[in-house]
């Protein structure tokens, strides 16, 4: 029997998957959403391959933009990179807050739309007190060459240091396009202090308005007023027309308002109560009585007669005679009737004595002047204050090379010849008066112990001569102001002026109320027309029956301080 050949089986070494779990039956027992039971096969080679590839492709793109970056294009990024900052910008400091006595606010920083700050002014007519300021700076470019704030004149150049804080600064990181990377701030910025002043924002208001209408209404061309407690020297109201638009000035413009400025008669950019100086008049015989009093020229009861002239014989020439008139014949005076009518004869005898009677002479007469504050600065705390005019005989041989004659000291005695006085200095002087011989320095800064110094006047004199002031309101010169509501004291002055003495400089100063003084005042009006010399006391009767009219304390109301707080804000 054949056999055939068949090729024998192989035995296959691997066991069979189904063997490994042990029966292919218990599959359905497994959980396929963990993946029992299935079987890992490995990668074929095609996809290692197909990886691979990717990967150096991969590379090569890269290669390709390294070169690019760093070799073909490599300069022009360089530069651009070049141009990415990192700086110190300022963080401008906050100027502080101007207010008045009573919260008001008189001067702030403002923030516009567009970021920028500016400082608004609320009462425009402050121009020469408050002052105003200049901004920081940019050049074409946009970058600030001039990072502070500064103070140009009136109170904002002289407490510059204290409002103007200090600039911090930030570190500003930005790309080659101007956007912001990142900032942090390096050194804070410090806010300015907040300066109170002595000032009442709403007497201050009634002051400069009284005075604007008077000047305009009698054709002067300017004038001034200062109002200061007598206590404590606190400038309670201060005042110079015409003035200037501090937020005009600030932003530099309109330039046809600055012109007009520039071109106006009345000085807008003087400040007329600390700066101008002024021929006195007659308001310095109230002075130039104590001094006489005090020194035994006169007594309370020495009579004087005023006949409207003096007649003093040429000591070089027989036979003639020099005149000094007076304003009016007066007849018989004592020393109050005489300030109160303000005559002429009288002060021209007391300065430098007639026939009989012996006068105070140039030497004494000065004396007492400086005792009061004239010829010197008051120290009031505003710039480029006034030192005014004493005349001496020093003085006359060192400006004009001459001697100095009995007219010369007439004339002085009077307020005339080549004296030079600023309001505020009159305000300074009648004070002293009013509060029988401290002249204190004045100030607008609240709170300030302010130094002062000691007239050696005796106080009856300084009571006497408060009785002529008295009598000039009740009986003469300045029944303006002798009011029903408030006992005033005053004395009135006028100055000649012009090469023909054809314009007046009316003055008049004075304190209130009469029998328990606190606030003394000047007011002086600059060249108005011939025989308007008495006008200076219409000022201050507008002002007292504006105050009256609300009820002010400063009249003897009873209005309270936040009642004119409001008053203030509102107007």
């Amino acid at each position: 029997m054949m056999r055939f050949w068949r090729p024998k089986r192989r035995h296959d070494p691997e066991i069979a998957p189904d063997e490994i779990f042990l029966d292919a039956s218990n599959a359905p027992a497994f959980d396929r959403s963990r993946f029992e039971g299935r079987l890992e096969k490995p990668l074929p080679p095609s996809t290692y391959r197909l990886v691979g590839l990717g990967l150096g492709l991969l590379f090569l793109i890269l290669s390709v933009r390294s070169f690019t970056l760093e070799v073909l294009d490599g300069r022009a990024y360089a530069a651009e990179s070049a141009q990415n900052s990192l700086a110190a910008e300022t963080l401008f400091a906050p100027r502080g807050v101007i207010e008045d006595r009573n919260g008001v606010i008189l001067a702030q920083n403002i923030q516009l739309a567009d970021g920028s700050v500016r400082r608004s002014y609320s009462i425009p007519g402050m121009g020469q007190i408050i002052g105003y300021v200049s901004y920081p700076k940019k050049d074409a470019s946009g970058n600030y060459y001039d990072t502070k704030e500064v103070g140009l004149a009136g109170l904002e150049a002289e407490y510059n240091s204290l409002l103007s804080g200090k600039n911090g600064e930030m570190l500003v990181e930005r790309d080659a396009l101007g956007r912001v990377r990142s900032q942090g701030v390096i050194v804070p910025a410090q806010d300015g202090k907040t300066l109170t002043l002595t000032i009442d924002a709403d007497l201050e208001k009634k002051f400069a308005q009284a005075l604007k209408d008077i000047v305009q209404q009698d054709g002067f061309v300017a004038g001034a007023g200062v109002i200061m407690d007598v206590h404590n020297g606190e400038v309670r109201g201060i005042v110079s027309y015409p003035s200037y638009d501090p937020n005009v000035m600030s932003l530099g413009g309109p330039a046809a308002t600055i012109a007009s400025y520039n071109s106006d008669p009345g000085h807008p950019f003087l400040d007329h109560a600390v700066q101008g100086v002024y021929t006195p008049g007659s308001i310095v015989k109230p002075l130039e009585a104590v001094g006489a009093l005090t020194d035994g020229v006169i007594t309370p009861s020495t009579i004087i007669d005023d006949p409207g002239y003096l007649k003093i014989p040429d000591p070089y020439h027989p036979g003639k005679y020099y005149l000094y008139t007076g304003w009016k014949v007066l007849g018989l005076l004592d020393v109050r009737h005489a300030i109160a009518w303000s005559s002429d004869i009288f002060f021209y005898t007391v300065a430098g004595g007639y026939k009989n009677q012996q006068g105070l002479g140039i030497d004494r007469l000065d004396h007492w002047y400086y005792e009061f504050g004239l010829g010197s600065t008051t120290g009031i705390d505003l710039p480029d204050e006034a030192s005014g005019v004493v005349p001496s005989p020093a003085w006359k041989e060192k400006a004009f090379g001459q001697p100095w004659y009995l007219g010369d000291t007439y004339f002085t005695g009077i307020g005339q010849y080549a004296m030079q006085v600023t309001p505020m200095q009159m305000a300074r002087a009648t004070a002293a008066i009013a509060n029988n011989g401290t002249l204190y320095t004045p100030t607008l800064l609240k709170g300030q112990q302010t130094p002062f110094s000691t007239i050696p006047g005796d106080p009856w004199a300084f009571q006497v001569v408060r009785e002529g002031m008295r009598l000039g309101v009740t009986t003469a010169l300045a029944q303006a102001i002798n009011l029903p509501y408030l006992a005033v004291a005053a004395k009135t002055g006028t100055a000649q002026v012009g090469a023909q003495n054809q314009y007046d400089n009316s003055w008049v100063e004075g304190f209130f109320p009469y029998d328990n003084p606190q606030y003394s005042f000047s007011v002086v009006l600059e060249r108005g027309p011939n025989g308007s010399g008495e006008d200076a006391v219409k000022v201050m009767a507008d002002l007292f029956a504006k105050l009256h009219a609300e009820n002010s304390p400063y009249t003897g109301g009873t209005s309270t301080t936040t009642d004119q707080i409001a008053s203030s804000t509102s107007s």
